[in-house]
C-alpha cells in the first residue's frame, strides 16, 4: 500500500476521511514514473486523486521554484471549481503551493505576470495553454512541468479542441520528455483507446475508481400517458414542479438552449410558490452565467434549467435531483449529467427523464438500461484537422523561429496527427506561408517564410498579435448581442434570427419576453414585455440519438417480452403496429409505403439520428424529383424519415439502391449553404481569415461575405486546396453524419423489408403529425389517429 506524507495523512483524519483505494493508486503510478487514466470516479473525489501526487511531492520536497503541474479542463467555470475545492487540502496541510487560473477571463496583466513569476500549479483551457504557448518566455516556463492533468478527457478526445489539447501536450513533452500525462473521467466507453490518446506508446496505468451506489433514475409519465408527439417533455411541466418542490436543489437539463428558454417560461407559468428557478446556457452573457452559477452554488436558487453549460463535473451547492427534459441521446450524456446530483459515493444520485413522445420514452428505458449495464457510448477517435494543425505551426511561429523537421516530428507524437504524412504536414507550411496557388499573390495571406534551408519565421510581428487574438477552435454561429436599452448586454443569438426580427417582434431569451425597438448591424435593442412571444425562439444546437441508444431502442420495439415495462398507452402503440404492419426488426431496416390524401408516402424506420435521416431526406427528394415521382418533402427525427410526393413510391429498394451517395451526394452538398459554411468554420480556425482586429470585432455577416469570396476563388482555381479538402471532409463528417448515413444505406441494400400499407400504420403517426405541423396547422393529429383507430 503506497502511505501519504504525513501532512496530507493529518489532512484526511481531520475531515474524517480514509483515502481511498483510486487515489492511492494514482499515487503510486506517479512515484512509479507511469501514466495514468483515472476512469469512474466521480467529483471533487476524482480531482482531488489528479492532484494527489502533485500534493504529496509538495508536502515532502516542500518549496521548489516553477510551474510544476497544469490541470485542463473543459470549462473555465470548472477551472474556478477545482480551485476552490484544492485550496482546502492545500491551505489545511500547510502546503507550499500557489494555485491560479489562466483563462479567457484571467486580465492580461495577470496573465503578464504569471509568465514571469508562475504559481505552481495552473488551471487552464486548452485554448489559453495554446495561448500561452505562444510567448517566447514559454519554453522556460514550461520545462519545469512534471504533470499534466486532463480533465472530462472524453469531452476532449474526438473534437477539435481535443486536437488543439494534443499538440499543446506534444510539446509540453519536447520540452520535459519526463512529462506524465493524467487523464480523468466518470464517462470512459473504452478504457485502452482513450489511454492510447492520452499518452501514444506510453505506459499508461488505468485505474478504475470504486463504484458507487447505482443511481435512481426513473422515467416520468404524468396522468399514466406519454404523447404522441412532441419534444422535450414541455407537456409535464406542472410536474416537475412539483419535483422541483420536493428537492433541496435541482438542475432541469435540456438539449439546446432554445428549449431552455422555452422550459424555464413553463416553470413558471406553474410555479405557484414563486421558488427561485434561474437559467444557464452558453448564450448568456458571462455575467448572467456566474450570477446563476452562484446562486447555484450558495444555495440561492432552488432549481435551474440549463444545457451542457452545466454538464461537466462541478459540484453544485446541494444539487440532489437532475431532471431530464426531452430523451438523452446518449447514455453516458445521461450519467454525467445524473452526476451533479449528489457527489457522494455511499448514496444514490437521483434523476427523473421526461420524455416528449413515445419514441422517447423508448430511448429513455433505451438510456437507463445502458447505463444500468454500465454500456456507454463510443465516439471513434479520428485524425486531427489539419485546420488545427496550421492553427498550432503558427503558434509556434509566433513564439519564434522553427525548424520543420523538429516541429513534424513533434507533431506525430500527439495522437491525432500519429499518421500525419511528410507531405500534408509540408502543405500546411505552404498553405501559411502563401495562402495556396491561388490566393499567392496577396501578401495579407504570406504569414512564414523559409529564411535558410527547412527554417521558418513569421513574415512580419505583427502577425502574433493578429494571431493570438484569433486562435482558438469553437466557432460559433455568426450571432447578434442582445441589449436591453441601448446598454446591458443579455447575451447573443444567432445571426440569421435576429436579421429577420422586425421592430414589435417579442421573442424569450434570458428567461424574459422582450420587444424588439431597434437594430444595429451587431447588435439587437430590446425592452421588457409582457406580451406572449410573437415569433419563435432561435435554435442554439441539437444533438442526434447515439449509435448504442438507437441499437437499443431497435431491441426493445423488436421484443414484446419488454413491453411489460412499459405504460398501457406505448405498450397497445406497439400491439397495434404488430397487428396492422411489422415491427421494425432489430437487425433490419423496415419501410413503409401508404397514400393519404392524394398524397403517397414512404417511411423509413432508420434509428440513426437526425442528422443522417435529414441526410438522406435530401438524396431521397433530389433521387425521386429526377425519377419524376414529384417529392414534396421530408419530416426526419432521430428514429423515423417521411418523404411525401405525388406519385406512388412501388420499389423503395430501388429509390434506396446503387451508389445514393457518390450519385447524389456532392451535388447535394454543393447546392446548399453546408460547404461554404464548413468552409468559413476552417478558414477561421487555420487563420486564413481574422475574427477579431485590435479594438474591433467582425461581425458574422462580414465574415461570412469574406469566406463566400474566398471559396467562391478556391473552388474555380485551386479545387484541390488543403482547405477546400478540410471544408468537405468537415460538411461530410458533422453536417451529414456521414457515418451512419452509410450504415443506414448498408440495411437497406441488404436488410430491407417492405410493407404496403392501405392507410398510415401506428409507427408512422408520431412522423405524421410532425408532416402535419410543417405544413397547414389544424386538425391532422385528431384526423390521423381517428383513422388509425378506423
Amino acid at each position: 500500500m503506497t502511505a501519504l506524507p504525513e501532512a496530507l495523512q493529518r489532512w484526511f483524519e481531520a475531515r474524517g476521511w480514509a483515502p481511498r483505494a483510486h487515489q492511492l493508486a494514482m499515487l503510486q503510478a506517479a512515484r512509479a514514473g507511469r501514466h495514468a487514466l483515472l476512469v469512474a470516479a466521480t467529483g471533487a473525489g476524482k480531482t482531488l486523486a489528479g492532484f494527489l501526487p502533485v500534493l504529496a511531492d509538495a508536502a515532502v520536497a516542500g518549496a521548489r521554484p516553477g510551474l510544476k503541474a497544469i490541470y485542463v479542463s473543459p470549462l473555465k467555470a470548472l477551472a474556478a471549481d477545482v480551485e476552490r475545492n484544492l485550496m482546502a487540502p492545500i491551505a489545511e496541510a500547510g502546503l507550499p503551493l500557489r494555485v491560479e487560473t489562466r483563462t479567457g477571463d484571467t486580465s492580461s496583466d495577470a496573465k503578464r505576470r504569471q509568465r514571469a513569476d508562475p504559481p505552481d500549479i495552473l488551471l487552464t483551457t486548452p485554448e489559453s495553454l495554446s495561448l500561452l504557448l505562444t510567448w517566447p518566455e514559454a519554453e522556460a516556463m514550461l520545462a519545469s512541468v512534471d504533470t499534466l492533468i486532463i480533465d472530462e478527457i472524453h469531452a476532449f478526445a474526438t473534437t477539435k479542441r481535443g486536437d488543439l489539447l494534443a499538440l499543446a501536450a506534444a510539446r509540453i513533452r519536447r520540452l520535459n520528455p519526463t512529462l506524465r500525462l493524467v487523464g480523468l473521467s466518470a464517462t470512459i466507453a473504452d478504457p485502452p483507446a482513450m489511454a492510447q490518446w492520452l499518452a501514444p506508446g506510453g505506459d499508461v496505468q488505468l485505474v478504475v475508481g470504486e463504484v458507487a451506489v447505482a443511481p435512481d433514475i426513473r422515467i416520468l409519465v404524468p396522468d399514466g400517458r406519454i404523447p404522441w408527439s412532441g419534444h422535450n417533455g414541455r407537456h409535464a411541466g406542472a410536474e416537475v414542479v412539483r419535483l422541483v418542490e420536493g428537492a433541496r436543489q435541482a438542475i432541469v437539463f435540456v438539449n439546446t438552449r432554445a428549449v431552455a428558454e422555452l422550459v424555464f417560461r413553463d416553470l413558471w407559468a406553474e410555479n405557484d410558490q414563486s421558488l427561485p428557478i434561474g437559467i444557464h446556457h452558453g448564450s448568456l452573457s458571462p455575467e448572467a452565467r456566474q450570477k446563476a452559477e452562484a446562486a447555484l452554488a450558495s444555495g440561492r436558487l432552488r432549481a435551474v434549467v440549463a444545457t451542457s453549460s452545466l454538464d461537466l463535473g462541478i459540484d453544485w451547492g446541494d444539487v440532489d435531483l437532475v431532471v431530464q427534459m426531452g430523451a438523452p441521446k446518449g447514455a453516458a450524456r445521461l450519467l454525467q449529467r445524473v452526476g451533479r446530483a449528489n457527489h457522494r459515493m455511499d448514496e444514490a444520485s437521483r434523476a427523473v427523464v421526461v420524455p416528449g413522445n413515445r419514441f422517447e420514452y423508448l430511448e429513455a428505458l433505451a438510456a437507463i438500461d445502458a447505463v444500468a449495464a454500465n454500456e456507454l457510448d463510443a465516439e471513434p477517435h479520428r485524425p486531427g484537422g489539419l485546420d488545427v494543425l496550421a492553427q498550432h505551426v503558427m503558434g509556434v511561429a509566433v513564439a519564434g523561429p522553427f525548424a520543420a523537421d523538429a516541429l513534424f516530428a513533434e507533431v506525430r507524437t500527439a495522437a491525432p496527427y500519429a499518421g500525419l504524412s511528410r507531405a500534408a504536414f509540408d502543405r500546411v507550411l505552404q498553405f501559411i506561408a502563401t495562402g495556396g496557388y491561388a490566393l499567392r499573390v496577396y501578401d495579407r495571406y504570406r504569414r512564414l517564410v523559409e529564411f535558410q534551408p527547412g527554417q521558418w519565421r513569421l513574415t512580419h510581428p505583427r502577425l502574433a498579435l493578429q494571431h493570438r487574438l484569433n486562435a482558438g477552435v469553437i466557432v460559433e454561429a455568426p450571432t447578434m448581442t442582445v441589449r436591453l436599452g441601448r446598454g446591458k448586454a443579455l447575451g447573443a443569438i444567432e445571426e440569421w434570427f435576429g436579421s429577420q426580427l422586425r421592430v414589435g417582434d417579442r421573442f424569450m431569451f434570458a428567461g424574459q419576453t422582450l420587444e424588439l425597438t431597434g437594430t444595429s448591424e451587431t447588435d439587437l435593442y430590446t425592452r421588457l414585455s409582457r406580451g406572449e412571444p410573437s415569433v419563435p425562439t432561435y435554435v442554439g444546437g441539437r444533438m442526434p440519438l447515439s449509435t448504442n441508444l438507437a441499437r437499443r431502442v431497435r431491441a426493445l420495439i423488436a421484443d414484446p417480452a419488454q413491453w411489460g415495462r412499459m405504460p398501457g398507452d406505448v405498450r397497445e402503440w406497439l400491439a397495434l403496429q404488430q397487428r396492422h404492419s411489422l415491427l421494425p426488426p432489430a437487425d433490419r431496416l423496415l419501410a413503409e409505403t401508404f397514400p393519404r390524401d392524394g398524397r403517397h408516402y414512404l417511411v423509413l424506420y432508420g434509428f440513426e439520428g437526425r442528422n443522417a435521416h435529414q441526410s438522406l431526406g435530401m438524396l431521397l427528394t433530389q433521387r425521386m424529383e429526377r425519377l419524376g415521382l414529384h417529392p414534396l418533402g421530408f419530416v426526419a427525427t432521430d428514429y423515423v424519415l417521411g418523404v411525401w410526393g405525388l406519385q406512388p413510391i412501388s420499389d423503395p429498394a430501388a429509390l434506396l439502391g446503387g451508389d445514393i451517395v457518390a450519385d447524389e451526394l456532392e451535388a447535394w452538398i454543393k447546392a446548399t449553404p453546408f460547404l461554404r459554411r464548413a468552409f468559413r468554420d476552417v478558414a477561421i480556425v487555420s487563420g486564413l481569415v481574422e475574427r477579431q482586429q485590435p479594438g474591433r470585432k467582425k461581425s458574422g455577416r462580414a465574415m461570412t461575405v469574406s469566406t463566400d469570396l474566398i471559396y467562391t476563388v478556391l473552388a474555380r482555381h485551386e479545387p484541390g486546396h488543403l482547405l477546400l479538402e478540410a471544408a468537405w471532409a468537415e460538411a461530410s463528417a458533422k453536417l451529414t453524419d456521414m457515418e451512419r448515413l452509410k450504415i443506414l444505406l448498408e440495411r437497406a441494400e441488404s436488410q430491407l423489408l417492405v410493407r404496403h400499407l392501405d392507410r398510415v400504420s401506428p409507427l408512422a403517426v408520431p412522423v405524421m403529425i410532425e408532416i402535419g405541423r410543417e405544413g397547414v396547422r389544424g386538425m391532422a393529429e385528431d384526423a390521423l389517429l381517428q383513422e388509425l383507430v378506423g
